[in-house]
C-alpha cells in the first residue's frame, strides 16, 4: 500500500470514530425564550432561574432542570434543555404569571 492510501485510510477510520462518538454524545436540545411584556420584566428573571437550576430555589409545578442553559438577552432570556417536558412546565409557570414565550422549539 502507498504512502497516500495508508493516509486516506486512516482519515476515513478517523471520521468513523468521531461519527460514532458523536452519535453516543448528541442530545436533542429544546429551546424558549421568555420576552419582556410591559410592565412584566424579566430583569431578575435569569437569577430566579440560576438559583432554580443549582437547587436554591425552588418552582411550584416545576420539576428540577439540571441541564438548564441560560442567555440573557436586551428584553428576553432564553433558556434550553435536554427535558422537554420540563420546559413545558416552566412556559407555563412563565405565562400563569403574565410573561410572554415563543413555545418550545
Amino acid at each position: 500500500m502507498t504512502k497516500k492510501k495508508s493516509i486516506e485510510k486512516r482519515v476515513v477510520m478517523a471520521k468513523t470514530v468521531a461519527c460514532r462518538w458523536l452519535e453516543d454524545k448528541v442530545q436533542d436540545e429544546h429551546r424558549l425564550t421568555v420576552f419582556s411584556s410591559g410592565p412584566r420584566e424579566v430583569r431578575n428573571l435569569p437569577n430566579l432561574l440560576r438559583s432554580f437550576r443549582d437547587g436554591k430555589v425552588p418552582m411550584s409545578g416545576v420539576k428540577a432542570i439540571p441541564d438548564l442553559g441560560l442567555e440573557e438577552k436586551f428584553d428576553a432570556v432564553s433558556v434550553w434543555s435536554s427535558d422537554r417536558q420540563a420546559l413545558i412546565s416552566l412556559k407555563d409557570w412563565c405565562e400563569h404569571r403574565g410573561l410572554e414565550t415563543s413555545g418550545i422549539w
